[in-house]
């Protein structure tokens, strides 16, 4: 198994309830998995007890994992915060 660097970030929302709806966050997301391909992986859920969006990628280049992560957080905090 080879480890790849990965990140989380939380993002604040007020209501985390149909954020899988949201287009720019749809957007985000789906550009950000074409970018990294098969070469990593992305995963963007609510918490189940806070009012938060975690938004999780991993792959080989830690400078791209920090970009993705940033515009789907960017995303999320233009469509719920």
């Amino acid at each position: 198994m080879q480890e790849f660097p990965q990140l989380l970030k939380n993002v604040k929302v007020a209501q985390r309830d149909g954020w899988d709806k949201k287009p720019e966050i749809i957007a985000a997301i789906k550009d950000a998995e074409q970018k990294l391909g098969d070469r990593g992986r992305i995963v963007v859920r609510p918490s189940g007890t806070e009012k938060l969006i975690r938004v999780m990628a991993e792959g080989p280049d830690e400078d791209e994992v920090n970009t993705l992560v940033n515009q789907i957080c960017d995303a999320v905090k233009n469509e719920l915060c």
